[in-house]
């Protein structure tokens, strides 16, 4: 197979990185992973945003990249220091490999940078696009400041791609993960009223987007990568219910979250909600394999 070119490729031991590496081979190109440890391959390159080091000179050659790395927002409590660490993962990171990349002569192409949903606040049910406001609170604010770090990228004439994850469903790990033990244990249930969105994406089309954002030079900006029918958490509850030949009549009550978790935390990530949809995607002609959630379910489960 000839080599399209040569993508980087940090928080390629994720769960979204596992998957993305060999697809990414399997379309002909050859990956560099960024790693924080000493580099022990041909594959690797060192770096270390916490100290702002990165290896330039290895990156020089390649055609694009893609920016996955950032602390886990759901493991743990959002104690002032997990805070800090969501926070500066996400925004030193981004600034370090977007300043190494506008320095690369020649330049990248492309920068296909992760951001999420959870900019666009807690809404409701009101339905979001692209061109809809930022919201407000903790995690709004920290993709404002990730998404705002890519600006040394953008500013140096390379395409930028601001790829704003929905909640990613997979078998090997992730929010599907943590919320089928109860339904599997029977005694899973919506959370509060139920009534809250949920903006999703398979997997399988979460790495086929990548790829397309890769390839497509007339995406640029920002994306928001989720299916086209966001789901409130009842219909997600009773199709997972369904899926897994499980009850679904304990629901999980709000306060109980809030106690568990903290209000913030328990607000941003699973009470509150948001609607989005993928407006950039479907303009730019991509499929989804997987546009509805049963489906998806039945597949990855």
């Amino acid at each position: 197979m000839t080599v399209r070119g040569k993508i980087a490729v940090t928080g390629a031991s994720g769960l979204v990185g596992e998957a993305l590496v060999p697809a990414l081979q399997a379309h002909g190109f050859e990956v560099l992973r960024l790693v924080r440890r000493v580099a022990s391959a041909d594959d690797e390159v060192r770096w270390d945003p916490s100290a702002g080091t990165i290896d330039s000179e290895a990156l020089r050659g390649v055609m694009g990249a893609v920016h996955l790395a950032g602390e886990n927002i759901g493991s743990g409590r959002w104690t002032e220091s997990k805070k800090k660490k969501i926070r500066d993962s996400r925004v030193q990171g981004t600034q370090l490999l977007a300043g190494a990349l506008a320095r690369l002569s020649p330049r990248p192409n492309v920068l296909v940078s992760a951001s999420g949903v959870n900019y666009y606040g807690t809404r409701g049910s009101e339905t979001l696009d692209e061109r809809s406001a930022s919201g407000s609170g903790f995690l709004a604010s920290v993709c404002r400041e990730w998404e705002a770090a890519t600006s040394p990228a953008s500013e140096a004439g390379i395409r930028v791609v601001l790829a704003r994850f929905g909640m990613v469903l997979s078998s090997e790990g992730g929010a599907l993960e943590k919320m089928k033990m109860p339904f599997v244990l029977g005694v899973g249930g919506r959370i509060g009223d139920g009534t809250q969105y949920m903006s999703w994406i398979a997997l399988e089309d979460l790495i086929s987007a990548i790829i397309f954002a890769l390839d497509r030079d007339d995406l640029r900006g920002p994306a928001n990568f989720v299916s086209p029918t966001p789901v409130t958490n009842a219909d997600f509850t009773s199709t997972l219910g369904r899926v897994l030949k499980r009850p679904t009549v304990l629901p999980v009550p709000e306060f109980a979250l809030r106690l568990a978790l903290g209000s913030e935390m328990a607000n941003e990530l699973l009470i509150g909600g948001v609607r989005v949809i993928p407006a950039e995607l479907h303009a730019h002609g991509f499929e989804w394999q997987y546009p509805t959630l049963e489906p998806a379910l039945r597949s990855i489960l």
